[in-house]
Formats: C-alpha cells, sequence, structure tokens
C-alpha cells in the first residue's frame, strides 16, 4: 500500500504539470472573429427604425425608418485584408429567402459601422446589390401578419485586398468570388415583423 506521503509527492508533481498545461492552453487561447451592436442583442427583436420604408408597401405601409444598425466587429483571424457583410432574412420570399445588405471590398482598418452609416451608397467601401436593387441597406419590410423573421448579419474575414471585387455583387455571386478566401465569419440575428 502506498505512503500518504507518496500520493501527496504525486499530487504535488500532478499539480504542477496540470498549472504548467492549463499555462500553455491559456497562452494559445484567442477570443473569436465576432460582431456586435450596441443597439441590439443578439436575438432581439428590432425597433422599428431599422425597418424598411418603402413607398410601394401600402396595405399597410413599411413603417420603418431604413436606418442601418450600428456594428463592430473585431478580433479578426490572421492574414485578414479585407471584410465582406451581407444581411439575410431567411423568412422572406414566403421562405425563399430575401438579401437586404451586400457590402464588401471593406478594408483591414475599418471595424465598425456607425448607426445609418449603411443606410446610403458607401464611400469607402463598395455595395454589391441587395433584392430590392440598391447598394446600400435595406431594412425589414416583410408582409404584414407574418411571425417574427430572422435578419441574419455576418461579418466575414476574407484574404481579398480591398479594391479588388468589383461593383454591384448580388449575395451569389459575392458568394462566388469568397470561395476559398473567406478565413472566418462572425454573426448577429436581429428579428422583426411588420405590424
Amino acid at each position: 500500500m502506498r505512503s500518504i506521503a507518496n500520493f501527496a509527492g504525486k499530487g504535488a508533481s500532478l499539480g504542477l504539470a496540470a498549472a504548467l498545461c492549463l499555462n500553455v492552453t491559456f497562452a494559445f487561447a484567442a477570443d473569436p472573429f465576432a460582431v456586435t451592436s450596441s443597439a441590439f442583442k443578439d436575438g432581439d427583436v428590432w425597433p422599428a427604425k431599422f425597418a424598411g420604408a418603402d413607398p410601394s408597401r401600402t396595405s399597410p405601409p413599411c413603417p420603418g425608418q431604413n436606418v442601418s444598425p450600428p456594428l463592430a466587429w473585431s478580433n479578426a483571424p490572421a492574414n485578414t485584408k479585407s471584410f465582406a457583410i451581407m444581411m439575410y432574412d431567411p423568412d422572406g420570399g414566403n421562405g425563399l429567402g430575401a438579401v437586404h445588405w451586400v457590402a464588401y471590398n471593406i478594408p483591414l482598418t475599418k471595424t465598425s459601422l456607425a448607426e445609418g452609416e449603411a443606410s446610403a451608397s458607401p464611400k469607402d467601401f463598395t455595395g454589391g446589390k441587395n433584392n430590392v436593387g440598391h447598394d446600400h441597406y435595406f431594412g425589414p419590410c416583410g408582409p404584414s401578419g407574418h411571425s417574427l423573421h430572422h435578419y441574419i448579419i455576418t461579418v466575414i474575414a476574407t484574404d481579398i485586398e480591398p479594391g479588388k471585387l468589383k461593383a454591384g455583387l448580388a449575395r451569389d455571386e459575392l458568394i462566388g468570388e469568397l470561395r476559398g478566401h473567406a478565413l472566418a465569419p462572425a454573426s448577429l440575428v436581429g428579428r422583426y415583423t411588420r405590424p
């Protein structure tokens, strides 16, 4: 039978080894690429100001102001050269999906967008094409009476130099261009339904 002293000695050695392992683990652990908004938390129901303003929809009209939400992203992976952003509603189009926002050629030095900054054509990055043909943000404006739709904003870190991708790419075209160049995604979901 082993003595308590033996167990104590081995325990001390094991404790030191475990501590060293923990130190190594913490040394290599890094925060993941992430996107946040100061205006809402992941999964929150959006205020009407982020909703679309579409005069063609009149029964009832879209009550929004088409203000893009503020966003900030951090901890981009190594070799990131630019970012792309897409906002997609999988519930839109009666379940076939709807694209609300496509942006890319966003330089590495830009890691946030102020509230309303994406509501007009961009100046320091490139706008793609959403479902209504705009090169900027268009807020939620789904059919009245639907349950809450899920608006997924995804920021993608890429290894593509800013300015390399041509303007006006639709979501599927941008996805094609990013294949083999996307390094990491960071997503945030807002929910909304038209009253």
